[in-house]
């Protein structure tokens, strides 16, 4: 499986890399609007705007997911966003002005490089003047300082970083994905069962085994064309924890902070369990790409 979630007409990618300090951020944008939610699966998370995109609040539409490294510093990220955003006149139009919204989620990678050197407004607003119709993936933007396979320490993790991947549908409709790869567990491929990725110790691959490491969400975005309600969308974001599930072992676990967002840009009609089944694959493969992509 190849592809990007930039393969979806309308939404674009921009990143800020800081390869010394080993941190970035990544800003998936839709300049029009796209129906959001979430789904925040870990008992670590580090997030922003996420009670905002629940089926009973207000709000529908965002004009991106900021997506960081930092830890709870990234979420700033955001702010820097939300002034690109304003100085376009794009988001919320509150009568005096427009509001944009920006959720946000953040990796902990704070322990790879510089702590001290954490995303912030700057490097957001950088991020979304950087935004182009097609991302790269690896060690780049948010993540730049991602990891997987902490199990049995630091000293024996594995780089990893960001991947994408897309799957079109029939009718012309797309669900791509763009994934942060930062887990505690080890990485599987669904389709072969392969080991892809695991404690590096004395030059092997060795299998994660109960032990503890702090600071491991794995987050991202998973978009789609069609036309979905917020609660489908929310749907959405849920089903793709089970990408994560398929790949990452174990997940969801509580030094882990994993979270999702979803996006539809409702050009194109289509039932939703597809799009569903088609979210968790973009997932898995996005999660793949990320590890084997990165440097």
């Amino acid at each position: 499986m190849s592809g990007s979630i930039t393969d979806i007409k309308g939404i674009t990618v921009g990143h800020y890399t800081d390869k010394k300090a080993k941190t970035g951020c990544t800003a998936v944008i839709c300049q029009k609007g796209a129906v959001a939610g979430v789904d925040v699966r870990g008992s670590a998370p580090g997030t922003r705007e996420t009670d905002l995109l629940r089926g009973y609040n207000s709000v529908e539409r965002v004009q991106a997911i900021m997506l960081s490294g930092g830890s709870a510093y990234g979420l700033d990220a955001a702010s820097g966003a939300m002034q690109y955003f304003e100085e376009q006149g794009l988001g919320v139009d509150v009568g005096i002005g427009v509001v944009p919204i920006v959720p946000a989620a953040v990796i902990f990678d704070l322990g790879v490089g510089d702590p001290k050197v954490r995303p912030g407004k700057a490097e957001g607003y950088a991020a979304c003047k950087d935004a182009k119709a097609s991302t790269p993936s690896g060690s780049i933007g948010a993540g730049t300082g991602a990891t997987v396979a902490k199990a049995f320490g630091s000293r024996y993790a594995v780089n990893s970083g960001l991947g994408t991947a897309c799957i079109e549908l029939e009718n012309g409709v797309k669900v791509g994905a763009i994934a942060v790869v930062n887990a505690l567990g080890d990485i599987y491929d669904p389709e072969t069962g392969e080991l892809v990725a695991a404690a590096n110790m004395d030059g092997k691959l060795t299998p994660c085994m109960d032990s503890a490491a702090f600071g491991n969400p794995t987050i991202g975005v998973v978009a789609t064309n069609a036309k979905l309600t917020r609660e489908e969308a929310n749907k959405l974001a849920s089903m793709a924890h089970d990408g994560l599930a398929m790949t990452i072992r174990p997940v969801h676990t509580s030094l882990d902070g994993d979270t999702f967002f979803a996006m539809s840009t409702g050009e194109r009609e289509c039932e939703l369990l597809p799009v569903l089944v088609a979210g968790v694959r973009a997932v898995s493969a996005a999660i793949l790409d990320a590890v084997r992509s990165a440097e």
